[in-house]
């Protein structure tokens, strides 16, 4: 399936006039560590853009400060931290718990590859209750006991580019772009979550067989922290309650629409990841939501 605005128009999450902030969803977002706070504050501004009512990020906590300065409309919970400021292992029980009444958490962004963190991250996945996306080093970390996916008992999208596609499957990535698809449908298969092979013209695969192909965006979204948008703008969308493949299909779509805008003003050479956050509301008016 190719997917379309007509489409996608039609699987937009509903916006009651009555509503307030808590009608549209509250995101928790696990992100950041030394060197890679950018990560956790490029998720958090497209979360915003996504049109959930509130994000909250869950930061090492020697990091807070920085963090909480940065993102204005962001709130910001501090969690224990390693030595090398990521998230440590005693992070787990408040994250959890924290976790435990929110919609949707968007795990990953810049987390490092500490081993207390990779150690984290199995055991948030196994444990959390509330639909995840998992990006970035989320699977990094998994690739080192990809039997942990099939742990997972929330609904759950994946969002490896091919390298990481490749680490997660025990494959190489000319072996993951010689048939995208059916990568894609074997990894959606075996983990039972919704896949987002990320690349030119992004495939999106469901556990059920479902497979849609994205043929917006361009090579100017090859940057670094285009990911980290991704990955906010599709936790925003699960927040306000998308089923995980539907979030997937307008998130892709939406993210690459607003590159294409955003080359068309900047270039595909010139842009940014920050472009495409700050073009996310013409991508929203262009597809009529």
């Amino acid at each position: 399936m190719e997917l379309t605005r007509e489409y996608l128009r039609a699987h937009l999450p509903e916006r009651p006039e009555q509503g307030h902030k808590g009608s549209f969803g509250h995101l928790f977002v696990l992100a950041g560590s030394r060197g890679f706070t950018g990560a956790a504050k490029l998720a958090c501004e497209a979360a915003g853009r996504s049109g959930v009512g509130l994000v909250t990020l869950g930061v090492p906590r020697t990091l807070g400060d920085a963090m909480a300065a940065s993102l204005l409309e962001t709130m910001s919970l501090p969690l224990p931290a390693t030595d090398a400021e990521s998230l440590s292992f005693a992070a787990l029980e408040p994250a959890l718990q924290f976790a435990a009444d929110k919609q949707a958490v968007a795990l990953g962004p810049g987390l490092s590859r500490h081993p207390e963190t990779t150690a984290f991250v199995h055991a948030f996945v196994a444990r959390c209750t509330a639909p995840m996306i998992v990006d970035a080093d989320g699977l990094n970390a998994l690739s080192e006991r990809p039997e942990t996916l099939t742990a997972i008992q929330a609904p759950c999208i994946l969002t490896p580019h091919p390298g990481e596609m490749a680490r997660l499957t025990a494959s190489t990535t000319a072996e993951v772009q010689r048939d995208r698809e059916a990568s894609a449908r074997r990894l959606a298969n075996s983990s039972r979550c919704v896949v987002v092979l990320k690349g030119h013209h992004t495939l999106i695969a469901g556990p059920d067989e479902r497979l849609a192909v994205n043929l917006t965006g361009n090579n100017g979204l090859a940057k670094g922290g285009t990911g980290d948008v991704l990955a906010g703008l599709l936790g925003g969308l699960l927040a306000q309650g998308l089923p995980p493949f539907d979030a997937a299909c307008l998130g892709v779509y939406l993210h690459g629409l607003a590159g294409d805008l955003a080359a068309a003003r900047f270039t595909a050479r010139g842009m940014t990841a920050g472009d495409v956050i700050a073009l996310l509301p013409d991508a929203w008016r262009t597809i009529g939501a």
